[in-house]
């Protein structure tokens, strides 16, 4: 037990663990010999004594007038000459001495603290990669393994998959490596750090590190969809109306989006505006190609984009890559029609009746989105329809959005008196202090 202080605190060091972790491994370690070596029925016990730097072992004993149990009792008298303020009813503790351990009994403690170590390093890398879940780390090509590759990150190694690798992309031993982590996994041998390349989330944190207007918020991708090693989409919206989403991402002369798409080893990147429009979100999604008007069916979820005849191939794509990445990035089912074969099956609509029709079923969308956030509001806090609609009216869209309302925000909607904001008021607080209890 000589140095023992000076070991913790190197061990702490080297593996980067906590002076206690260590500590408690040692005195668990010890305790578990000493109980192997005397018998698991005696009552031990083990502290650590900084000072001295050494584990000391107590066994205890209770003080009585006629020992029945030797293991866990001591006679009055042998316990006087322990100690002589000893009395009957006492627990007395003997320190026992580490030099009656054998080498078994020291293998046994080392298997222990080497099983605590262990266990003390998996939960630090664990703790350290789950919480940068979603980030982008840099490691090395350490080995291959059936197409898989694995990845030395330093203080761990981290799998990437085939399946989460670009197709096109290839890799030597010791060559650096991005990926973004998908998951963390706790298994039998060790946490496992799951990266990938593939996932739309690399290129989204790729531009947060080229685009410091996207790293700092004021530009926000609103959602990617990639064919790894093809082409990408994203889709991009500015908070300041005195900064282009699409020229902050692209940069000067191209720069910025072509770091990314160098990282990427040639992936084609299209950056669109976002839009809370569906209909003008997918046409944005669908250029350079022309569009001449789009149909919305709310019910089936899909729009049916009708587009000159000469833009056809452009809308669709190589191989409807085009569209596909559209429809994967606005989430809608999206039909391309020219407008020779919409004539032959729709009633030609000018310009304006397209429009019309167009700001018609916008208006309804509305109507419906107002009725439903009304009737999640009045059922969810208790309220009448008629201060639930003026709540929904004025864009709280559902009782989650009235959380955190305060009277000066309700004071401002038009219609409202105060016996309603009172009665708006006292129902978020109500529901609050259910969800709290």
């Amino acid at each position: 037990m000589l140095n023992l202080a000076n070991i913790i605190d190197q061990v702490g060091k080297d593996k980067g663990i906590d002076k206690h972790i260590l500590i408690e491994a040692l005195e668990s370690a010890m305790l578990k010999a000493a109980e192997k070596r005397f018998g698991p029925n005696k009552v031990i016990e083990a502290h650590y004594q900084e000072e001295m730097g050494e584990i000391e072992l107590f066994l205890f004993k209770e003080v009585v007038e006629d020992v029945a149990d030797p293991d866990t009792q001591i006679s009055f008298e042998d316990a006087r000459e322990l100690d002589p303020e000893a009395a009957l009813g006492d627990s007395l503790g003997v320190k026992l001495d580490s030099k009656e351990f054998g080498r078994i009994d020291a293998q046994t403690a080392k298997q222990i603290i080497i099983q605590k170590v262990r266990e003390a390093e998996r939960n630090i890398v664990y703790n350290e990669y789950s919480s940068k879940r979603g980030e982008i780390v840099t490691g090395i090509v350490q080995r291959f393994e059936k197409g898989d590759i694995i990845v030395d990150l330093g203080r761990a190694e981290a799998l990437l998959s085939k399946k989460e690798q670009v197709r096109r992309e290839g890799y030597r031993q010791g060559e650096r490596i991005r990926g973004v982590i998908l998951e963390v996994k706790v298994e039998a041998r060790g946490p496992q750090i799951i990266l990938s390349r593939t996932h739309p989330a690399f290129i989204i944190k790729l531009f947060q590190m080229e685009v410091p207007e996207v790293y700092e918020g004021i530009v926000e991708i609103k959602g990617a969809a990639r064919e790894p090693g093809d082409r990408a989409k994203i889709a991009v919206v500015s908070h300041n109306s005195d900064v282009d989403p699409v020229g902050a991402c692209v940069g000067v002369k191209g720069s910025r989006v072509q770091a990314v798409v160098q990282e990427l080893k040639g992936e084609k990147i299209d950056i669109v505006h976002w839009s809370d429009d569906p209909a003008i979100y997918v046409k944005n999604t669908l250029s350079p190609a022309q569009i001449s008007r789009v149909i919305v069916d709310d019910e089936e979820h899909a729009m049916e984009v009708i587009v000159p005849d000469d833009q056809l191939s452009l809308a669709i794509g190589k191989k409807g890559q085009n569209v596909r990445l559209a429809a994967k990035l606005t989430g809608w089912k999206i039909d391309i029609r020219t407008e020779s074969e919409s004539k032959g099956v729709k009633e030609k609509l000018s310009p304006e009746e397209a429009l019309r029709k167009e700001v018609q079923a916008a208006g309804e969308r509305e109507d419906r989105e107002r009725a439903a956030a009304a009737s999640d509001i009045g059922a969810t806090l208790g309220l009448s329809p008629e201060l639930a609609a003026k709540l929904a009216a004025a864009g709280y869209v559902s009782a989650d959005s009235l959380t955190h309302v305060t009277r000066e925000e309700l004071e401002k909607i038009e219609g409202l008196d105060g016996e309603e904001i009172e009665a708006v008021l006292g129902a978020v607080s109500e529901r609050s202090e259910k969800g709290n209890a």
